[in-house]
C-alpha cells in the first residue's frame, strides 16, 4: 500500500502564505512591485558596469556578476510566487520542483562566494594596494566567479539528487517556493541522513565564506586604523561599508534559515525570513551598491547623458 502512495505523488502544492488570506492581493501589489524594482536595478547595475570603461575594474566585475546571479535567482522564485498569491497555480511538478530547488541552490550559493571574492578584492585592494592590480587581475577574477559558480553547481546536484531520491507521501509544500527542507517533511521515510547533509553543507558553504570575510574586514579595519588622515579613513571605510551591508543581511538570514534547530521558528517566521533573503536581498545590492556609490552614481548619469544626447 505503501508504495502505491509513492507513485501518486506526481507535483506538489505551495501552502504559501495560506495564513494571510484575507492580505494575499496586498501581498502581490507589495512582491510584484519589489520584483520589477529588483529586476530593473540589477539590469541597470549590469548595463551601466559592461558599458562604461570607468568601471572595468575587479570590484565592479564582481558586482556585475552578482546582480546577474541575482536576476536569475528571482526570476526562479518570484514569478511562481506571485501566480500562487493571486490562485493562477498552486501546483508544481515534481520535475519542476527539482529544478526549481537546483537553481536555487547553485544561484544561492554562487551569491555566498561572490560576496566572499568580493571581501577578498576589498581586502587587497585596502591592505596591499600597491599589489593590487597584479594580485587581482582579470585571470584571477574569473577563476574566482568559475569557482563560486561550480561549487553552486556541485551542491546543488548533490541535494537535489539525495532530496528527489526519497519517496514521498504528503503534497502540500508548507512554504512558497521548492526549498530542501519543506521538501522533506513530504518524504514517508526518515529524513535524518538528508538532514545530516544538508547541515553539514550548510556549514560549509555559509560559515566558511562568512568567516574568511569577517577575518578579510578584521584585517581592512586594522589597516584602516592605521591610515594618518582622516580623509583617507573615512574613503576607506565608504568602500567597504556597502559590501558590509549586504554580507551581514545575506549570511544572517542564511544562518538564521540553514543552521537553526529545525523545531525554533513557526511556518510564518521561516517565510518572513525567507522573504528577506529572496525578495529584499536581491533589491539591496542595487540600492546599496549603485545608488550609494559615487563612482556608480556617475557612471549611472554619464549612460542617462549619452541615451539623452
Amino acid at each position: 500500500m505503501k508504495k502505491e502512495n509513492h507513485t501518486l505523488v506526481s507535483e506538489f502544492t505551495f501552502q504559501g502564505f495560506s495564513s494571510f488570506c484575507e492580505h494575499q492581493f496586498t501581498l502581490f501589489i507589495m512582491f510584484f512591485a519589489l520584483y520589477v524594482l529588483t529586476l530593473a536595478g540589477n539590469i541597470i547595475t549590469v548595463t551601466v558596469i559592461s558599458l562604461d570603461h570607468h568601471l572595468h575594474t575587479p570590484m565592479y566585475f564582481f558586482l556585475s556578476m552578482l546582480s546577474a546571479s541575482e536576476i536569475m535567482y528571482t526570476v526562479i522564485i518570484i514569478p511562481k510566487m506571485l501566480c500562487n498569491l493571486i490562485g493562477l497555480s498552486q501546483s508544481i511538478s515534481l520535475a519542476g520542483c527539482a529544478t526549481q530547488m537546483f537553481f536555487f541552490i547553485t544561484l544561492a550559493i554562487n551569491n555566498c562566494f561572490l560576496l566572499t571574492a568580493m571581501g577578498y578584492d576589498r581586502y587587497v585592494a585596502i591592505c596591499n594596494p600597491l599589489r593590487y592590480t597584479v594580485i587581482m587581475n582579470r585571470r584571477v577574477c574569473i577563476q574566482l566567479v568559475l569557482g563560486a559558480c561550480s561549487i553552486g553547481l556541485t551542491v546543488a546536484t548533490t541535494q537535489v539528487t539525495s532530496v528527489f531520491r526519497l519517496p514521498f507521501c504528503a503534497t502540500k509544500v508548507a512554504h512558497f517556493f521548492c526549498d530542501i527542507q519543506p521538501v522533506m517533511k513530504l518524504s514517508c521515510v526518515d529524513t535524518t541522513v538528508n538532514e545530516i547533509l544538508t547541515l553539514l553543507i550548510s556549514v560549509l558553504v555559509i560559515l566558511v565564506p562568512m568567516g574568511l570575510v569577517f577575518i578579510s574586514y578584521i584585517l581592512i579595519i586594522s589597516t584602516i586604523l592605521k591610515i594618518a588622515s582622516a580623509e583617507g579613513r573615512k574613503k576607506a571605510f565608504a568602500t567597504c561599508a556597502s559590501h558590509l551591508t549586504v554580507v551581514i543581511i545575506h549570511y544572517g538570514c542564511a544562518s538564521i534559515t540553514y543552521l537553526k534547530p529545525k523545531s525554533d521558528n513557526t511556518k510564518d517566521q521561516d517565510q518572513l525570513i525567507s522573504v528577506t533573503y529572496t525578495v529584499i536581498t536581491p533589491l539591496l545590492n542595487p540600492v546599496v551598491y549603485t545608488l550609494r556609490n559615487k563612482e556608480a552614481k556617475d557612471a549611472l548619469l554619464r549612460a542617462i547623458g549619452r541615451k539623452l544626447s
